[in-house]
């Protein structure tokens, strides 16, 4: 009763003094923000959570601004920064949940669960002698366990096919590796293909190692895919674009209202300087991979193909908070060198509407037919060379429209990949005959040519399907057939090799892929002035 009173007696001290100041302090926002804090941290009948009252506050404020304004806690910045960073810490595998327990796909290379004996295909049944096979657990929960600090030990038991027993390994943790390239190889004869899944810390970096693999295998031109990229760091695609682009090009440019303009240049010391280029891109391509996409197509350096991409040009300062906690806070936006804004519009507070955008862009058919995306002239640019129209308005949209293929994908196809059987699927597959692959198929060129799924695995899918709840439809189960057996043979190919493998096979299906190489090969790519010497 007393600290209510001492609390009431400085409440009316803070009140008065407040009074007594003059009119620009006493109404000042934070001081009123402060003074409603204090009282209902000491008044409130009930007790409240300070900390999460203020984190509330925080939240409301930032969603009367734009949509990527956000508040992060401390554990979640953390999340947030691993795959930017380049690594995180952990035993080193790639897994997947099979009928309740984690299926080992690959260890990582020379990692430290590889280095233990730990195999693909190998089931973790235990952590630490605690159970997590067959007992619900989230894979959040299963994720926590294994991470950890560098240096630090973790037991697991394991489950090998062909040995009855349960193996035991003592893993100690070090730093993991997080890839930002998916796949890298030559497509055609002189032609490079590269996917490049996100703009971290080691994107540029991984990039030319990349790009230096594939000149010697003879790349002339390059297909770059940004397809799905949701960007990431503003120095991994700046670093990106200057692969491609003469000295003191203009990459990108920032301003805000209290942001002076920043200017970022090409520094001229690529190593794709010549040679044809081609910027896959699509509706979640979004951030600094369309930075990369927009410089490219403004300097008239290469062709974009694909549908427009997301619209996300808005730059965020990250503040961090005492307690690691984290607000990133939009403080300027980002124009291409044509001076195009690639934030697409939205209207504070209204987040709901801002994430219903690509639906809507699917319902009035922009993702299917060209025709159907129209803009005003006062959104007309030009490119800084060919002096090609280009627009704004958001997003950049592409040179070549490439429609979204609905034919091939039924609902029933929709329903077995959302329910996971296409992965169950394959898991057991080859969780199966991981041994006989490997004896058929002494490298991947073999399993390319030779390898196709067999009626067995198809049969396994429809069951997989219904005992996920997805029923049977044998039409639809004809009309997306050709499209389900690609994707079971990519995924084998990525369970006995890697990625790179998977998309190698995923690709040849792929109509924006297969527009790149059509317009690699034309003789009016040239009018660009980016042909090979």
């Amino acid at each position: 009763m007393t600290k209510k009173i001492i609390a009431v007696a400085l409440l009316l001290l803070l009140t008065g003094y407040a009074t007594a100041q003059n009119n620009r302090l006493s109404d000042s926002p934070i001081r009123k923000l402060q003074m409603a804090e204090f009282a209902i941290s000491n008044l409130y009948v009930d007790t409240v959570n300070e900390k999460k009252l203020v984190e509330d506050a925080i939240e409301g404020m930032l969603g009367q601004l734009d949509p990527h304004s956000t508040y992060s806690t401390a554990e979640e910045v953390k999340k947030l920064n691993e795959p930017l960073q380049g690594n995180f810490e952990g035993i080193g595998v790639q897994f997947n949940m099979s009928q309740d327990t984690l299926l080992i796909i690959q260890p990582v290379s020379n990692g430290p669960s590889e280095k233990v004996g730990i195999m693909a295909g190998d089931r973790i049944i235990t952590v630490n002698d605690s159970t997590i096979a067959g007992v619900k657990m989230s894979t959040e929960e299963i994720m926590r366990r294994l991470r950890g600090a560098k240096g630090t030990k973790v037991k697991l038991g394991i489950i090998r096919r062909g040995i009855k027993d349960l193996l035991f390994f003592t893993v100690v943790r070090d730093k993991i590796p997080v890839h930002s390239i998916d796949a890298s190889y030559i497509i055609r004869p002189g032609i490079g293909y590269i996917r490049v899944n996100s703009f971290g810390a080691t994107t540029s970096n991984e990039f030319n190692q990349a790009v230096f693999l594939l000149q010697k295998k003879g790349m002339n031109d390059l297909i770059l895919d940004l397809q799905g990229n949701g960007g990431g760091y503003l120095n991994a695609a700046i670093d990106l674009a200057n692969e491609f682009l003469p000295q003191h090009s203009l990459i990108v440019y920032t301003e805000g209202s209290k942001s002076p303009r920043s200017e970022f240049f090409a520094q001229g010391n690529g190593h794709l300087l010549k040679g044809r280029v081609i910027v896959l891109a699509d509706d979640y391509t979004a951030s600094a991979a369309e930075i990369v996409t927009g410089a490219i197509q403004d300097w008239d350096r290469g062709l974009v193909v694909g549908r427009r991409t997301f619209g996300k040009g808005l730059v965020q300062r990250p503040i961090d908070l005492p307690d690691g906690s984290m607000i990133r806070l939009t403080v300027a936006r980002y124009y291409t060198p044509s001076g195009r804004c690639i934030q697409k519009p939205y209207v504070k507070g209204k987040e709901r509407d801002y994430e219903m955008d690509l639906i809507n862009r699917y319902n009035s058919g922009q993702m299917i037919h060209a025709d159907s995306i129209h803009f005003p002239d006062s959104l007309k640019y030009t490119t800084k060379r060919l002096h090609r129209s280009v627009y704004g308005g958001g997003g950049i949209m592409p040179d070549y429209f490439v429609p979204l293929d609905t034919t091939r994908y039924s609902d029933y196809h929709r329903q077995l990949v959302a329910k996971g059987a296409v992965i169950q699927t394959n898991l057991k597959y080859v969780d199966a005959h991981r041994k006989q692959l490997k004896e058929k198929y002494n490298s991947f060129d073999s399993f390319y040519k030779n390898f196709t799924v067999p009626e067995e695995m198809m049969k396994q899918l429809v069951k997989s399907g219904e005992e996920s709840g997805v029923k049977y439809n044998e039409k639809e189960f004809n009309s997306s057939k050709k499209m389900l057996e690609v994707q079971l043979k990519g995924l084998v190919a990525r369970d006995l090799w890697d990625m790179s493998e998977y998309f190698q096979i995923i690709n040849e299906e792929d109509p924006s892929i297969q527009k790149a190489l059509e317009l690699i090969q034309r003789n009016d790519f040239d009018k660009l002035g980016t042909k090979a010497k």
